[in-house]
């Protein structure tokens, strides 16, 4: 049996898989109702539930079709018996902007929830170093 450390990072690792295929209702799949996600995108003071959550992805994955990865770096899971968080860094850029920047990472937060057995994502928080940080 796998523990729940195990089962966050494979619903990770699922999520980051999905949104590189562009596959929406698999980026969907693990999260909460009333998510709460912070972007780098406006706006500035998040977006609240599934919905809104949903309505970010497109504009993501047109530039994304430009031939961007999206790939996690590392990933770190803490879990407890019904509350976790993970954070990781991935590589997330267009070809060009990762020659001009290679060490560039998109940081990742993630808060979890146990719901009925099954972890789910109540926050997501993603963010990229200010300035030439790399």
């Amino acid at each position: 049996m796998k523990d729940d450390q195990e089962l966050i990072r494979e619903l990770i690792e699922r999520w980051a898989a999905a949104v590189h295929a562009g596959d929406l209702d698999t980026v969907l799949a693990g999260h909460a109702e009333d998510i709460v996600m912070f972007d780098v995108p406006p706006p500035q003071d998040g977006v609240r539930g599934l919905d809104a959550y949903r309505a970010t992805w497109p504009p993501f994955f047109e530039w994304q079709a430009k031939g961007a990865c999206f790939d996690i770096v590392s990933l770190d899971v803490t879990a407890g018996a019904d509350v976790a968080f993970a954070h990781a860094l991935l590589r997330c850029g267009t070809p060009e902007e990762l020659a001009a920047a290679p060490g560039t990472r998109l940081r990742l937060t993630l808060g979890l929830r146990k719901e009925n057995g099954r972890w789910t994502v109540a926050h997501e928080h993603h963010s990229f170093p200010l300035g030439d940080e790399q």
